[in-house]
């Protein structure tokens, strides 16, 4: 059965405790994990343990960290502490993000993401066994240490996130989980082959890559009112994200809306490329309207043979009540206390 999961929101939150109640209600209503994004807000370490503090039983998770603003030396000792502050419960995502946050606020150079990507996977899971780690990557080399307290037992997952077709290879190949974001169902179908493809490049079993689909949902008893919020929300990604969602959207067989939403953008004029979100391209992408037409749409995308999880993401304006409604909405099991 495929996992619920919870995609947490990194804007329109006033305060720490807002995410760490968001978080408290998805165990209550029985969600497998709940991720946190980082962009440039509040960071995924501290905003996590936060969230282990305040829960029980859910699984926490980052989806995802970039490989750009920290060492993977450093991410693997993150991800060890996380381990061992939450007892168990961490899974690290990981992925190298995009040219607008990686140059436009970390200030690095956005150089060979594939590559730095595949060589984070190798030195944070040598990391993670206690090891010495000696490495000699062609972007990254470490030699003569080791975490200085006991391995974490087990070591967390290694998730990586990835859009292209050489990405979702990687993943296969390598990572032990695939992120998918802003897929349509065809669309994540033919990055699951890629997703295949790389497995069977690395001798890998069929069930030893974890695909969590990112899906928007927004359900709130007045329809339009849900579906222009998550309107706005794709508008956004794609147009004031940097090209990949564009490109992303145009593989999928949306080139010219694509185009023409991430232009219109970039010329500064927001309230056209929210309109150029047509119905069909946000049923494609998302699920948003009625609690009914969101638990329907989200059932097609868990449905989907090959994606293990389906997290649940909300538009970027959504206050708590919205929030809340549509995590009620499409809740995996009644609410119990944990």
């Amino acid at each position: 059965m495929t996992r619920r999961t919870v995609h947490l929101p990194v804007a329109a939150q006033d305060s720490l405790a807002d995410i760490t109640d968001i978080a408290e209600r998805a165990e209550t209503l029985g969600y497998d994990r709940v991720w946190f994004p980082e962009t440039w807000g509040r960071d995924a370490a501290t905003t996590l343990t936060a969230i282990a503090d305040r829960t029980t039983d859910i699984g926490i998770g980052t989806s995802i960290i970039n490989t750009y603003s920290r060492s993977p030396a450093l991410v693997g000792q993150t991800a060890a502490t996380l381990q061992e502050h939450s007892g168990g419960r961490f899974r690290l995502g990981m992925g190298p993000s995009g040219p607008a946050v990686i140059q436009g606020w970390h200030g690095q150079s956005f150089e060979r993401p594939l590559r730095r990507t595949r060589e984070y996977i190798d030195v944070v899971r040598a990391v993670l066994t206690g090891d010495p780690v000696d490495y000699d990557g062609d972007l990254i080399q470490t030699q003569g240490f080791r975490l200085r307290q006991d391995a974490p037992d087990p070591a967390p997952a290694v998730d990586v996130t990835g859009m292209g077709p050489k990405a979702v290879e990687l993943a296969g190949r390598f990572a032990d989980g695939w992120h998918a974001l802003l897929f349509t169902a065809d669309g994540i179908r033919e990055r699951l082959a890629d997703l295949r493809r790389g497995m069977d490049l690395g001798d890998r079993d069929a069930d030893a890559v974890q695909t969590t689909l990112v899906v928007p949902c927004c359900a709130q008893p007045d329809a339009a009112a849900a579906r222009d919020l998550t309107r706005q929300h794709l508008a956004f990604y794609v147009g004031g994200m940097g090209e990949f969602y564009r490109d992303s959207l145009a593989r999928q067989g949306y080139e010219a809306p694509a185009t023409d939403i991430y232009d219109a953008w970039q010329d500064g004029d927001h309230e056209r490329a929210v309109g150029l979100v047509t119905d069909d391209l946000l049923d494609a992408f998302a699920a948003a309207g009625t609690q009914a037409d969101v638990r329907d749409r989200l059932a097609a995308f868990a449905e989907i043979d090959g994606v293990d999880a389906v997290a649940v993401s909300f538009p970027r304006a959504a206050d708590n009540a919205v929030i809340d409604d549509t995590l009620a909405a499409v809740a995996p099991a009644p609410a119990h206390t944990p």
